[in-house]
């Protein structure tokens, strides 16, 4: 296991740099998930559950502290553009405000409105990868356990097995609010009882399928409909870290205007707002059915991309590098059909 000295770069997706991660508590998470999770496991499992993590989110979030944590000098320290956001400065007089801040998306985060492309679903570190066995980005079981992440119970884990997925990875200086990927009907959405484990790099070399233990929330949306993005059946799973308290769905057609709870039979439009956490870090997986897209060719390149230090590595240990891309810009495209389906 990688100790807090070992670095963690991704790639800037505009400038294509690679950057080193300036990982928050490091050396916290590194004794918890190493001295404590192995020398202590009551203790652990106290640290990592809910109650715990609402009263660290309470502590860091809501309790009145020193300048540098308000305004504009906080603003500064997390290195977010104060001009993105809906509210003056003069709002954000606590770290939960920063956090849950609404933007101007419409402006900032520009769409590409043609419908065969799927917008990422969040301003976050990506990794793109795959389940089937025969394709160069094949990564199994290293994040989540298919039937573990959808649930146990759930009849959803045979239609994506063999199929890609993205894990979008939100630390906690990023704009917190999920946005639909795709357009398309709600066919089911439920909620998925765990854990708060750290998103932390750390924590997820540790604790093997560290996504499928957390508490979450799985959004099925079906895209083969009237109006759809035609690429078959879409899951969002919407999963909790340490210091999120709640997974808020709050779909809105038009900017964040009328939200509401998100429920099946709803028709939803690609690039809208869908839910908020509050707050901390907290990760997004998306997954899709085999055959239906492609992702973009430089997040490809980006994940196979040498000279990264990557504390996510692969069976073989080749790293796995991250790309950090901005909420609702592309990040996979329809595929087209074999040219052998349209003939008689």
């Amino acid at each position: 296991m990688p100790s807090p000295a070992f670095p963690h770069q991704y790639i800037d997706r505009i400038s294509g740099r690679i950057v080193d991660e300036q990982l928050i508590a490091d050396r916290t998470v590194s004794f918890l998930y190493t001295t404590l999770r192995e020398s202590a496991p009551v203790m652990f499992r106290a640290l990592t559950s809910a109650w715990l993590s609402n009263l660290l989110a309470f502590c860091r979030y809501d309790l009145p502290g020193p300048s540098r944590h308000q305004g504009a000098l906080a603003f500064q320290r997390l290195n977010i553009d104060p001009q993105e956001c809906l509210e003056p400065l003069s709002f954000y007089r606590s770290m939960r405000r920063i956090f849950e801040r609404q933007i101007r998306y419409w402006q900032c985060r520009p769409m590409d409105d043609d419908p065969a492309v799927v917008a990422a679903p969040a301003d976050a570190r990506l990794l793109i990868g795959s389940l089937a066995g025969k394709s160069s980005l094949f990564i199994k079981e290293k994040f989540f356990d298919l039937e573990e992440l959808l649930g146990r119970d759930s009849r959803w884990p045979c239609f994506f097995a063999g199929g890609d997925f993205a894990v979008c990875r939100l630390t906690p200086d990023k704009y917190h609010y999920n946005h639909l990927p795709v357009s398309g009907r709600i066919v089911d959405i439920y909620e998925v009882d765990g854990c708060h484990h750290s998103c932390n790099p750390l924590a997820s070399v540790a604790v093997a399928s560290i996504y499928s233990k957390n508490r979450r929330v799985v959004t099925v949306i079906d895209t083969d409909v009237r109006g759809g993005s035609q690429v078959g059946l879409v899951v969002m799973v919407e999963i909790v870290a340490l210091m999120i308290g709640d997974i808020v769905q709050a779909y809105s057609r038009r900017r964040y205007d009328d939200p509401i709870a998100v429920y099946p039979s709803l028709f939803v439009d690609k690039g809208c707002p869908k839910s908020l956490y509050r707050p901390g870090s907290s990760t997004d997986v998306l997954l899709f059915t085999p055959g239906r897209i492609d992702f973009l060719p430089d997040l490809v390149a980006n994940s196979r991309r040498t000279g990264v230090q990557s504390r996510f590595t692969d069976a073989s240990g080749r790293p796995l590098v991250e790309t950090d891309i901005r909420v609702r810009s592309p990040l996979a495209r329809r595929r087209r059909p074999p040219l052998t389906a349209a003939l008689p």
